[in-house]
């Protein structure tokens, strides 16, 4: 069975789609076999991203490994089983199409509460949440006290992991691996920034997550996605020379790969 790869976080702007687009595309260009699913059904911010990448490389001439994408296929009510839901089963259809040839599925989640989340995240093999390094992302994983120290409580989001992992236990399924990943991390040593990862690191011995950094803010990224290129790709485009920026956002993208744990993958880049 392929292994699926949740990128999740209910609250927008966190960067799930660069952090899915490099992620995919990383294991792509590494020789895995990738498919991807945008359950964002409005915005498909990821499928755009990957459209884009095709129509570039189609008018460039260009051949790179990219992961393949389909949307969620449409169904016939007629098909549901009695209480079933169309969304649960839509989802289904879609893993069960792609994980026949596929190593590793990735699902990037919308920001927000919707059916399709739940699902997607009940289905994580490993669950990757980018966190914009503020207490009002944090908010979203626990509520802490006025002073940024004292854990009161784990939040909506978390609950919602808490109750994915449930249904994975029960079902006999192994264990998710939720990663929580610090991502748009600004270059300065803050003491907002300093409270962030001592209030993360106390909150991941208590709900089991692991912390890992994720990118540093960047304008790289808003450069790549009209392309539809990633960090990895700009050599092959004819960048010969990449600034300190790209070669330290590499670096990040390495580290990154690196710490997923993901089954027989080695990094090469």
């Amino acid at each position: 069975m392929a292994h699926i790869i949740v990128v999740g976080n209910e609250k927008g702007g966190a960067g799930k789609s660069t952090v899915s687009m490099h992620v995919a595309t990383a294991l792509s260009r590494m020789g895995h076999r990738v498919a991807t699913l945008d359950l964002d059904l409005r915005q498909k911010t990821l499928g755009r991203y990957i459209d884009n990448r095709k129509r570039y490389l189609a008018k460039e001439g260009l051949t790179l490994p990219t992961p393949e994408y389909i949307d969620l296929p449409d169904i016939d009510k007629s098909d549901l089983q009695p209480g079933e839901n169309p969304y649960d089963h839509r989802l289904s259809a879609a893993v069960s199409q792609l994980e026949v040839a596929a190593d590793f599925i990735l699902i990037d989640c919308p920001g927000s509460h919707t059916r399709l989340s739940q699902v997607a995240h009940s289905l994580a093999d490993t669950l990757v949440t980018p966190l914009n390094d503020s207490f009002v992302d944090f908010d979203l994983l626990a509520h802490i006290d006025n002073d940024g120290e004292k854990i009161l409580g784990p939040s909506v989001y978390s609950e919602m992991v808490w109750n994915a992992r449930q249904l994975r236990a029960q079902a006999g399924l192994k264990p998710i691996d939720w990663v929580v990943l610090r991502n748009r991390l600004g270059a300065q040593q803050m003491v907002n920034k300093v409270k962030m990862e001592k209030a993360l690191e106390r909150l991941s011995k208590r709900i089991g997550f692991r912390v890992v950094p994720g990118f540093n803010e960047r304008v790289i990224f808003r450069e790549l996605f009209p392309r539809g290129l990633t960090l990895l790709d700009l050599k092959d485009i004819g960048v010969q020379q990449l600034n300190i920026s790209n070669v330290a956002a590499r670096q990040e993208l390495r580290d990154l790969i690196k710490s997923l744990n993901l089954p027989d993958v080695t990094v090469n880049f």
